[in-house]
């Protein structure tokens, strides 16, 4: 009897070229389904909610498979976390939970939205033990001004602007930000900024778009109303840089 499967994933990206499945280059998907198809003793293919960049961390990536298959769907994580713990990139991987939902339940199609966090390293001289996860700023980032111009950002917009070319084309680039909050640890001249953001979708490349536009604020080379200007623009050139990708971690999916 067929089964439907709903994953939750959690990886270190800086080992893999990103989500999707690719010849000759490992990615999450790839490993999951090589190991998942072992497990199962049946060729798998998992669909995610998310299709995250090379270098990109997940703390709760979605995935959905189905199958006719023996093992039980609680069992299925230390099965798959077992096999992969013999690997030779061990613990940069791993399935959180694994139940069975209804059939034509999608991972990504049935997504009401997702939450997002970018972390920055604001100092001068970041140690390098963190350098796959975090983006470091060396200038001091006036955080109210982040915060006045991330306020422009919430609620529903046409982000055509903080879209990067190459990605899927999509029907609109309209989407609603259900939340933007920055926050900060530390003291001044060594501290961690966290820019979590969640909406009902994003389009390639957003989020990184949006943080490198928010880092520009916070240098003082674009003032926070100017992000007004930026959304109804419409255009890509007229937004910030694209932050790297080692800062950013999907955090949760919604359903």
């Amino acid at each position: 009897m067929e089964r439907n499967i709903l994953l939750t994933i959690e990886y270190d990206g800086t080992g893999f070229h990103g989500w999707q499945r690719q010849p000759e280059v490992r990615t999450v998907q790839g490993v999951l389904e090589e190991a998942l198809s072992r497990v199962c003793a049946t060729p798998i293919t998992i669909d995610g909610v998310s299709r995250t960049d090379a270098g990109v961390h997940a703390l709760g990536q979605r995935a959905t498979f189905s199958g006719d298959f023996g093992i039980p769907a609680d069992r299925i994580p230390i099965a798959v976390n077992g096999l992969l713990s013999g690997t030779d990139r061990e613990g940069d991987l791993r399935i959180i939970e694994s139940r069975q939902v209804p059939s034509g339940f999608h991972a990504r199609f049935d997504a009401k939205g997702k939450k997002y966090r970018y972390m920055i390293r604001n100092e001068e001289n970041m140690a390098v033990f963190l350098r796959n996860y975090r983006y470091q700023v060396s200038e001091t980032l006036d955080m109210d001004a982040m915060r006045t111009a991330a306020s422009y950002i919430i609620g529903e917009h046409d982000f055509a602007c903080f879209q990067a070319a190459g990605g899927t084309p999509r029907e609109t680039t309209v989407r609603t930000v259900t939340s933007l909050d920055i926050f900060q640890e530390g003291e001044p001249g060594a501290r961690d900024i966290s820019i979590e953001i969640a909406g009902d979708g994003f389009l390639y490349n957003m989020v990184r778009i949006i943080t490198g536009t928010l880092v520009e604020v916070g240098r003082g080379k674009i003032a926070p109303e100017q992000m007004i200007n930026i959304l109804d623009s419409h255009d890509r050139g007229t937004a910030g840089h694209t932050a790297p990708p080692q800062g950013l971690y999907l955090v949760e999916v919604y359903y």
